[in-house]
């Protein structure tokens, strides 16, 4: 088997005792397959993927290997490994890991991934140092560490383990979409002014979904988070200017095709103006190791 079995080594026991600890492998461990189907969901979340894509193939290089670091169950890993790149899948969520392996065994694209582990993006100490000719951290890992420093620990971990040039692409979650969408679902917590404070003072949401950890990112913070080593090359929104409307691309896509595909036109022209980054649902930057 090419994919790597973490179970047999030090490393991946490490881990295990510290997830012992983490309710957010509880949260996805729960349920696999919910991250596996979000990003197909409906055509709101499909843009999520959509525009995700879209930045990859403006910024990864034609050939090489890739880390999918925070990878989930692997659907960026199955994607990019049917466009021939050598992927390394590594998630907090051994559920994630396990499911992975099965959907990279259905897709057929086995010979393209090097190993599917279990491991923590704060902690990359099993990848040696100019590694990798790309680094991904997408679907937002990096918004459930929960202290400031591990979240730039891992951040250094990211642009340590790829090789001068190389991209790095991080998307997280932005805080300011969050604030606007609680006004619709979640006046509840609103209500926990000391919760809700720490959401838009800090960007600390102690209620995402319901019990667990998320941090939410202003677009400044996400760019400064960065060590002095790289460069910033571009940032969109991967939702942009749909971000409030949950239910109106579906409708859209639906029912009133060229209307939709007149709004895509729109999107991807205007995702990576700063303004709407900063206030999409996710985020993504893409940066270069100096």
């Amino acid at each position: 088997n090419h994919l790597k079995n973490p179970g047999t080594n030090l490393y991946y026991l490490f881990e295990l005792f510290n997830m012992a600890k983490s309710n957010i492998a509880e949260c996805y461990g729960a349920d696999p397959t919910y991250e596996w189907k979000r990003l197909m969901k409906d055509e709101y979340h499909r843009l999520e993927y959509k525009t995700s894509m879209w930045m990859l193939k403006r910024h990864l290089p034609k050939k090489g290997t890739i880390l999918d670091a925070g990878g989930g169950p692997g659907r960026y890993t199955i994607e990019l490994a049917r466009h021939g790149y050598m992927m390394s899948l590594l998630d907090y969520t051994p559920q994630h890991i396990t499911l992975a392996k099965k959907m990279i065994h259905k897709a057929g694209v086995g010979r393209n991934v090097n190993e599917a582990a279990v491991g923590s993006i704060v902690n990359l100490s099993c990848y040696k140092s100019n590694s990798f000719d790309a680094v991904l951290c997408m679907g937002a890992p990096l918004c459930h560490v929960r202290k400031e420093s591990d979240r730039k620990k891992a951040v250094r971990e990211l642009v340590r383990v790829a090789k001068p040039g190389a991209p790095i692409i991080v998307s997280v979650i932005g805080r300011l979409s969050v604030i606007s969408l609680a006004l619709r679902y979640w006046p509840k917590e609103i209500r926990k002014t000391s919760c809700f404070r720490d959401l838009w003072k800090r960007g600390d949401d102690n209620l995402w979904h319901g019990k667990y950890f998320s941090h939410m990112f202003r677009a400044e913070e996400l760019k400064k988070i960065f060590p002095s080593n790289v460069t910033v090359v571009e940032m969109a929104g991967l939702e942009g200017l749909a971000s409030p409307y949950t239910k109106e691309p579906e409708q859209l896509c639906r029912t009133q095709k060229k209307t939709w595909k007149n709004w895509l036109e729109a999107h991807f022209a205007m995702c990576t103006d700063p303004s709407v980054v900063d206030n999409s649902v996710h985020m993504m930057i893409d940066v270069r190791k100096k």
